[in-house]
């Protein structure tokens, strides 16, 4: 870092991806915080120019608050690698395998992880035939926030409709029921485990509106459940090569114990808003917000 006062954080938000109205609440949050921990903080929308504003801004360390494309599927850390601006949360290769499902499904069958059956197949034919018995979920193949993810439900006659903003080759996935689980990982420490509770499927809204859903912390779950849940999230973090923070999600069928958990995927660029599943799982380790926020930048670098 300079030798200036207070380091000069510019807090990455907004962006290019479906996810830029959640990006833009996040980086505010992320910035008063670190005001509040005593950081000089410049906030940046990163749109076409922000290669120029970043020289221009020159900042200490680069807050990494995007969501979706650009921001969190490697892009935009390999600007940062290539202007030499160390940054918070995960870099380039893991960015990447992480916002890619299948890939990174690839890596978590490796490790042994659980996960349901899938395959990427062009939007066409998943509109012209069932391409896995329903019930099954079809979404983006690199995009987050369950955003363009369509239920198919057992017994539906057809295969889905899908909107034009859906991409040309899609994820098609088994459905796996049950509770859904998430826990956070902080450097190398599983934090806790959180039971989401919704009226109906926790999609875009529910995880974003408030009252969208309700969180039960710590998820009550029997301890083998629990300990999965901690250890498959930490397994994940590392098998990707996350750094800083990430958040695991899983699905658990009650009716099958340990073989009915399932892990979904792993976000390297969790939501930071008011209603965010990782800064309550963070509080309820005694991590105050402004605190999280600034063990984030402590930890950045550049070659992550």
């Amino acid at each position: 870092m300079s030798s200036r006062a207070a380091p000069r954080i510019c807090v990455l938000k907004g962006g290019l991806s479906a996810e830029r109205e959640v990006s833009l609440s996040s980086g505010h949050e992320c910035a008063k915080a670190l005001r509040v921990a005593g950081f000089e903080v410049i906030e940046l929308d990163a749109r076409g120019d922000v290669v120029q504003r970043l020289i221009e801004i020159a900042p200490d360390v680069v807050f990494n608050a995007l969501h979706g494309r650009y921001g969190e599927d490697g892009c935009v850390q390999g600007i940062l690698e290539w202007l030499r601006i160390p940054y918070t949360h995960s870099g380039v290769l893991a960015s990447a395998l992480a916002m890619d499902k299948a890939r990174a499904k690839a890596a978590f069958v490796g490790a042994g992880l659980p996960v349901v059956e899938s395959r990427i197949a062009p939007k066409a034919e998943v509109m012209a035939a069932h391409l896995l018995p329903p019930p099954y979920v079809v979404k983006p193949n690199n995009e987050g926030s369950s955003v363009g993810v369509y239920l198919v439900q057992e017994g539906a006659n057809s295969p889905p409709r899908l909107s034009d903003q859906m991409p040309a080759e899609v994820m098609v996935e088994a459905f796996a029921p049950g509770r859904e689980l998430t826990t956070t990982v902080l450097g190398d420490r599983a934090l806790t485990v959180t039971d989401i509770l919704t009226d109906g499927w926790y999609d875009y809204d529910a995880k974003y509106k408030p009252g969208g859903s309700r969180h039960v912390l710590p998820a009550d779950l029997p301890p083998q459940i629990f300990e999965a849940c901690m250890e498959y999230a930490l397994r994940a973090h590392r098998v990707l090569g996350c750094r800083g923070v990430s958040r695991t999600d899983f699905r658990w069928d009650e009716t099958k114990g340990l073989e009915g958990l399932i892990l979904l995927e792993t976000n390297t660029q969790p939501g930071m808003t008011p209603t965010s599943l990782v800064p309550e799982q963070a509080a309820h380790c005694g991590i105050a917000f402004a605190d999280l926020c600034r063990m984030l930048v402590e930890d950045a670098s550049c070659d992550r």
